[in-house]
């Protein structure tokens, strides 16, 4: 599924320098799209869409399937009048940080007068459109609009606080909140319907492009979300639906005590004798909104780090089993072979990768973290094997001018640079240079590295609680002189295979 070489870049859309205070899927996302095609890039990648929960983190979703709402341009939906353009026109247009409490202030009223506007009088063809993707997506979809509707019904408290009749889902008192949250549940409904119809229209704008959408999908999900409240019995819950044990991962030389996630773990014996329906659900829910899945923490699926609930720390967690090959093979039955990019990176053992070679899944290569000691090298290229994404940085490390600036030691520098060579238009662009002739297959470049930026616009710091995800890049930053820079290092390269001419797709065709 992987076996085309190509390259491409990684930006996650609330990056974009969209109006509204956060990236979404209006102008600035085509402007983007368009600049890939000149620097015949095929391949975007982002991380999960889903709609935030603690710390604005992607990878703490509310829901393993809806859509983050704030990423709805509201200048489409004043395209279809259902926003006065004055409106939109006054909210800030550029592209600091995201200030994720300012934009709920400000997008989320305008988001829901756009969703009255057309509950109350959209077309045939319009309403005909809604009604199929609330009936569609009806499977998740009423879960969470109800989920939604009721964390804000009970003050944002998580689902565990609320009335016990309704932690517990007895169905009298769902149907009476059902009957008096109508209106707000219809509107929930409208935002999903928004989102994906949006995210529909950039993605065949892509498509016509010859841009492949990687996506990524987190192996655990978050306890205060419609997953673990309407599907309790797939999660290790206590009897009062309190998690019994949490993920996280081992003590180490980064952290004394370890990293307490604090996810609730699967009950995988229950998943696998229900033939593991929700993950593949879920899969074929992701694959219907991308074309090839990174898969986080890969090593998960062979065995987690198991810790106490009620443990503060890490430290007293163990190794316990993952699914390992079942999951795997009820995937492939019910959806056929499938386009995963496994995250192997950290403490991956034996086991873990004899499992991703039996699967037959591509791995992560990240080359900034290749040039300390010799265990260390096999993230540098001339160990590469074409069965590999090769990455300069992730979204969880420093930018590579970061890295060489603050916090590469003496010596890697020097064994960087007689690795690489002469650096004199900047080590980004070494690293770039690195990736790209490599054997690896696929190779993904953070757009902060393509632009040459420091630590300032570092996307996420894993063990700071607060002010991550918020980094945005400066309209008109990625300029036809990088397209035309990084279009040359992709055909040399031989990494421009199969691209294809744009044909022309109005942006706004499938917008709601």
């Amino acid at each position: 599924m992987l076996s085309r070489r190509s390259s491409g870049v990684l930006m996650h859309p609330t990056s974009l320098p969209s109006r509204g205070g956060i990236g979404d899927f209006g102008q600035a996302a085509y402007r983007f799209v368009d600049w890939l095609t000149a620097a015949k890039q095929t391949l975007w990648q982002i991380l999960p869409l889903g709609p935030v929960g603690y710390g604005n983190s992607p990878y703490s979703c509310t829901s393993a399937f809806a859509g983050n709402a704030l990423m709805i341009s509201l200048e489409r939906l004043a395209d279809r009048g259902l926003i006065d353009r004055d409106k939109v026109a006054s909210l800030p247009d550029g592209d600091m940080p995201v200030d994720f409490d300012s934009v709920r202030e400000h997008k989320w009223p305008l988001l829901r007068e756009a969703a009255c506007t057309f509950l109350k009088s959209a077309g045939p063809l319009g309403r005909g459109r809604f009604e199929k993707f609330c009936r569609t997506a009806e499977w998740w979809l009423e879960d969470y609009v109800l989920y939604s509707v009721l964390r804000e019904h009970f003050s944002n408290q998580p689902w565990n606080q609320w009335p016990r009749e309704i932690v517990h889902r007895e169905p009298k008192a769902i149907a009476g909140l059902r009957r008096e949250l109508h209106d707000h549940i219809d509107q929930e409904r409208f935002l999903q319907f928004a989102f994906f119809e949006q995210w529909k229209a950039l993605r065949s704008y892509c498509s016509a492009r010859g841009i492949r959408v990687i996506g990524d999908v987190a192996i655990f999900v978050s306890y205060d979300s419609a997953d673990v409240w309407t599907h309790p019995e797939i999660f290790r819950l206590k009897p009062d639906l309190s998690c019994e044990v949490v993920a996280g991962v081992p003590p180490d030389a980064f952290s004394e005590t370890g990293q307490r996630w604090g996810n609730p773990l699967y009950n995988w014996e229950a998943l696998k004798e229900r033939g593991y329906d929700w993950w593949i659900d879920r899969m074929r829910w992701t694959l219907a909104n991308c074309d090839i899945v990174r898969l986080d923490h890969f090593r998960g699926f062979e065995a987690c780090w198991e810790i106490p609930a009620d443990d503060p720390t890490a430290v007293n967690g163990h190794w316990t089993p993952g699914p390992n090959d079942s999951l795997f093979k009820a995937l492939k039955n019910e959806l056929g072979d499938l386009p995963f990019i496994a995250e192997d990176l950290g403490y991956i053992t034996k086991d873990v990768r004899e499992l991703r070679k039996r699967l037959n899944i591509p791995g992560m290569k990240v080359i900034e973290f290749g040039f300390g000691d010799k265990g260390a090298h096999i993230y540098l290229p001339h160990l590469f094997t074409p069965d590999s994404v090769v990455y300069t940085g992730t979204h969880d490390n420093d930018t590579t001018v970061g890295w060489w600036n603050s916090i590469a030691r003496e010596d890697e520098k020097v064994w960087a640079i007689q690795y690489l060579g002469k650096v004199d238009d900047g080590i980004e662009w070494a690293f770039i240079r690195a990736a790209y002739t490599s054997v690896a297959t696929l190779a993904v470049i953070p757009v902060q590295d393509v632009l040459g930026l420091d630590s300032e616009a570092r996307m996420n710091i894993p063990s700071k609680p607060g002010g991550n995800w918020t980094w945005r890049f400066h309209k008109g930053a990625l300029t036809g002189e990088l397209a035309e820079k990084l279009a040359l290092l992709t055909v040399v390269t031989d990494r421009d295979c199969n691209l294809k001419a744009p044909t022309g797709i109005n942006p706004g065709a499938f917008a709601a």
